[in-house]
């Protein structure tokens, strides 16, 4: 078989085929070369003539290698029929090279601003992750003097009436606050902890009020292993407590229930106190509500619900709506399931009637 090139006088193909494997293997290293050269000297605004020049002076250096390399390997694999003078070599390289540089820098550079884009979208995505965590973190920060401004408020209402009631109170508090401590830097803790760290709270209240509270947890057994916002609790039972309970001489009751539904956790807060005294949503729109609004959204999108409305039977209820997701199944970083609560011996699993 013979294969003829315009020209030349006919060839056996397994020459034919031997030089021109040759002249795609010289094409490798240079190759290699104007991929590098594109890296750091990419065609961009503020820099075309500079950058030009280096991919000029290259796209030369190519066109004179290929040239060298013909007319040295010629000798062997008789590109040529007869060796013309290597002036004639050099314009047929560039003949045959010029525009294949510029088509090798093109997708060269294709590659190069395809890899910036990516790195910059991956950059924006990790800026996008910090400042929101940054903002949950100052969320968060907002709650912990709120709450411990109430608290110290309870407790010094208490201290000239019952000296060591107040006591006790000051012992649940810092059990309390050691607790936030721990998990200043978590967003989310599987539910029976969330109803652990809460209990130091409940009973602060409970030796303010005395028998005139009564908690009670009704927790489905699946829903304690879910992850919920930490903290997320304690303002919405916060609120119940002085704004549902406190204000009325009579014992009031606070129900806190949880259950899975498909893919969402729905928690309650129900109260049978005072009820609203505003129009539905108006309750709780102090800083412990507003905040908790604030850390959902950014938690959670439009995939979470935040509302208080007035309880059957009298009271208020705050329903709160989160994806559901078991601690187990999170990814890796998230926290443990708890330890037992400090001022319980059990680990948060019982059910019915908490009288602190």
């Amino acid at each position: 078989m013979y294969f003829v090139r315009p020209g030349n006088r006919p060839r056996p193909f397994g020459e034919v085929l031997a030089s021109e494997l040759t002249l795609a293997v010289m094409w490798i290293p240079l190759t290699v070369g104007i991929f590098w050269l594109t890296g750091r000297f990419p065609l961009e605004r503020g820099k075309w003539l500079r950058h030009g020049a280096v991919h000029a002076l290259g796209c030369a250096f190519v066109i004179a290698c290929r040239a060298v390399l013909v007319f040295v390997f010629d000798r062997w694999l008789a590109f040529y029929d007869a060796r013309p003078a290597f002036s004639q070599v050099v314009v047929h390289s560039v003949y045959n090279n010029f525009f294949f540089y510029w088509l090798q820098a093109g997708v060269a550079h294709a590659l190069v601003f395809s890899s910036r884009e990516r790195k910059r979208e991956r950059m924006a995505a990790e800026l996008e992750r910090e400042l929101a965590r940054a903002e949950l973190e100052a969320l968060k920060a907002k709650l912990h003097p709120h709450f411990l401004f109430n608290t110290l408020h309870s407790i010094s209402a208490l201290v000239h009436v019952d000296a060591e009631a107040a006591d006790r109170m000051i012992a649940r508090l810092s059990a309390l606050l050691r607790q936030v401590l721990d998990h200043s830097a978590t967003h989310e803790v599987p539910l029976t902890e969330e109803l652990s760290c809460l209990r130091p709270y409940l009973e602060i209240e409970k030796a303010r009020l005395g028998e005139r509270l009564r908690v009670v947890e009704e927790v489905e057994e699946e829903a304690l292993d879910a992850l919920v916002p930490h903290w997320v609790l304690q303002p919405l039972v916060e609120n119940a407590v002085r704004h549902g309970i406190a204000p009325r001489a009579a014992p009031g009751k606070v129900i806190i229930a949880a259950r899975r539904e498909g893919r969402t956790l729905r928690l309650s807060v129900r109260d049978d106190g005072v009820g609203l005294r505003q129009e539905p949503g108006a309750k709780g729109g102090g800083l412990g509500i507003a905040t908790t609004r604030a850390r959902l959204r950014r938690l959670y999108g439009e995939a979470q619900e935040l509302v208080l409305e007035p309880s059957p039977g009298g009271g208020a209820a705050a329903l709160l709506v989160v994806p559901f997701q078991r601690a187990a199944d999170a990814s890796p970083g998230r926290p443990a399931r708890p330890a037992a609560d400090p001022l319980r011996p059990e680990d948060g699993r019982a059910r019915g009637a908490y009288a602190g």
